[in-house]
């Protein structure tokens, strides 16, 4: 799996980096700066170039006006800034008065006025119609670094070499409040209420409420020095971009990091948001303009959720909620409609290997490398009991399908049966060897173990007696499940077979072969006529119990397949998954004679996926642009529908 970019620019072929780039107001311009002293325009509607502006210094920034109808330009080691008319290129203004280099400016909310930063320790305000010098602030003891202006027009933020961040009030010209960052660079929410500011030297991103000066969030995540942000014109998001080579989303709500778009080789020096907010364009030194689209739709395709690979992954008996657990010792409860991560489980302390919902779906239990196994309550988040249950890790957990009994699977070669009321322990079940899988029944009456020892044995929970030991698998028993119907035994090996049973006699009747490596786990579908597959060969198959054919198969998972459920949403079959890089992606499959179609419905992830021997049609998130740039690059053919914008 790439990265998360639906596009990006191979036509920048210019002698230079691009130091700056912006989007206009209305969306429909798109502009990049030179170190070589060019400008270049776009049209965002085919992204060709339509006008080149030639002859400046080292382009270091570049703002439109509110309405679009200029650029403000900053060059590198230069005290001036310069005004352009961007429907024609032609200079308007040179704005001259600083004593040292400029290096920052940024229009006010109405466009009559510019600020701007420079070496000289000031903050000027100027005229935009005449270029006069209003207003000159001091206060700073270093060079001033950035400067922003409030949305109402009525604040500027400037922060300095200092260690200080000051908030002026324009119409007095007094510094209204001093806040304490080593900052380079500020930007004001949309709304006006909140600021950003960029720690100097430790790749952090501070969120502050204007109004009391109180700090919100710290962002931490990147890990090398931050070289811009941007706000998202909701305010929702905040964008940046950094030494380390990768572009991140944050949430400002909660201050926790939304997405991490990946791609860039070299480091991230500057952002933008379109003016829908829906596209984020980001520049590096490896010299390419990479276009992310960060709509709603498409953040679902792209967004971080588990730091760390997905051990498990389930559904909601009412397939409304989907639940994945992980090394990064969390449990995550997604939406199943939006694919929006709306609750974070914590509370293990390491890793959660494996998670299960109770019949009725109210209640999440989970066991990990800490031994114990937790039950949750799946509306409120809370955990109502912690059971001491093994004395080495738990691999798998089991309800009963009356949801009174929880069954715990561990490397100490026990099973054990627990009371969900009261978390007594109900009976053990020990094995020759660790125990890696484990399923009940649909009636309840036996549980199905597979085993290190190359096994699957068949316990009677009533007796706590092993009746079956199944033999016929080369290497471990990885996962097991029941068919809906109760009547056939799916389970996963690492010889890379899959081996139906016939629970009445418990023989093999057939073998699945296709797998290039272990299987990890297998999912009857809620009819049981399809059964799900996935490997450390890093795919997924689909296959046709009642034939054994393989119906379709996703390739190039960037790691094996630790998850598989079936969602049981009304008005199709969906197909929930989970790989080694931590994605969650659910796909819609359809039934088409022999075969089968596979649609990408959401994911949240790091990447794209590459989905072969199916069709990707209708996937969220993709203009007619996108489409366009996509098919350039090979990464999908020609579709059959293309939504609008």
């Amino acid at each position: 799996m790439t990265s998360a970019q639906f596009g990006e620019l191979p036509f920048l072929t210019e002698v230079g980096y691009v130091r700056s780039c912006a989007y206009s107001p209305d969306g429909k311009s798109f502009v990049t700066g030179y170190s070589n002293g060019n400008i270049d325009v776009y049209a965002t509607s085919n992204w060709e170039k339509v006008r080149t502006l030639s002859g400046l210094g080292d382009v270091q920034r570049i703002v439109y006006s509110p309405n679009g109808n200029q650029l403000a330009v900053v060059e590198g080691r230069g005290m001036t800034a310069r005004l352009f008319d961007s429907a024609t290129g032609s200079l308007q203004l040179t704005l001259t008065g600083h004593t040292s280099w400029t290096r920052w400016v940024a229009f006010s909310p109405q466009g009559d006025r510019i600020v701007s930063a420079s070496n000289d320790t000031t903050v000027r305000l100027w005229d935009v119609a005449s270029g006069d010098c209003l207003l000159m602030l001091y206060g700073h003891r270093e060079p001033v670094s950035c400067v922003a202006y409030s949305p109402e027009g009525h604040q500027v933020a400037s922060c300095a070499w200092d260690g200080i961040v000051r908030l002026w009030d324009v119409e007095i010209g007094e510094c209204s409040r001093v806040i304490k960052h080593d900052s380079s660079m500020i930007v004001y929410s949309p709304h006006g209420d909140q600021l950003a500011s960029v720690g100097r030297d430790d790749s952090t991103i501070h969120l502050w409420d204007v109004e009391s000066g109180t700090r919100r969030f710290i962002l931490t995540g990147h890990t090398n020095r931050i070289e811009d942000i941007a706000f998202s014109p909701k305010g929702d998001q905040v964008a940046s971009g950094s030494m380390d080579a990768t572009v991140r989303l944050w949430d400002v709500e909660t201050g926790t990091c939304r997405q991490t778009l990946t791609g860039h080789t070299d480091q991230v020096t500057s952002i933008a948001f379109s003016s829908k907010g829906n596209q984020v364009a980001s520049y590096s030194y490896d010299q390419t303009v990479r276009l992310w689209d960060v709509s709603i739709e498409a953040s679902r395709l792209v967004s971080s959720g588990h730091i760390a690979n997905i051990s498990c992954i389930k559904c909601s008996p009412k397939g409304d909620i989907i639940a994945s657990s992980s090394e990064d010792t969390t449990i995550r409860l997604w939406d199943s409609e939006t694919g929006a991560c709306y609750r974070i489980l914590s509370g293990h302390q390491g890793i959660v290997f494996f998670i299960a919902f109770s019949p009725n779906g109210d209640q999440l239990a989970s066991g990990g490398i800490d031994q114990t196994v937790r039950l949750w309550d799946v509306y409120t988040g809370s955990c109502l009991r912690t059971i001491s249950a093994h004395s080495d890790s738990v691999q798998a957990i089991a309800y009963s399908p009356q949801g009174d009994v929880i069954a715990s699977a561990s490397w100490d070669k026990r099973v054990r049966l627990w009371s969900v009321a009261t978390g007594e322990l109900l009976r053990t079940m020990d094995h020759a060897d660790e125990v890696l899988g484990i399923v009940y029944s649909p009636d309840g009456d036996r549980l199905a173990a597979g085993v290190r020892d190359n096994t699957v044995r068949i316990w009677d929970t009533r007796t706590g007696e092993c009746c079956q030991t199944l033999v016929d698998h080369t290497d471990w028993v990885r996962d097991v499940t029941f068919s809906p119907q109760g009547n056939q035994l799916a389970s996963a090996g690492y010889d890379n077979m899959i081996r139906l049973w016939d629970v009445e006699t418990y023989r093999c009747h057939r073998t699945l072969i296709g797998h290039g490596d272990r299987v990890t786990q297998v999912a009857y579908s809620l009819q049981g006529d399809l059964l799900a597959s996935g490997g450390s060969d890093k795919t997924v198959r689909i296959w046709d119990v009642a034939t054994g054919q393989c119906r379709t198969e996703l390739q190039n998972f960037r790691g094996r397949i630790f998850g598989l459920a079936w969602n049981a949403v009304s008005g199709g079959t969906y197909l929930v998954t989970s790989g080694g890089d931590g994605s969650v992606l659910k796909w819609e499959v359809m039934n088409e004679g022999d075969s089968c179609r596979v649609r990408l419905v959401w994911g949240a992830m790091d990447g794209t996926l590459n989905v072969t021997s199916t069709s990707v049609q209708g996937v969220r998130g993709l203009s007619s642009l996108n489409e366009h740039l996509l098919k350039q690059r090979g990464a999908i053919g020609e579709p059959e529908h293309v939504d609008q914008d």
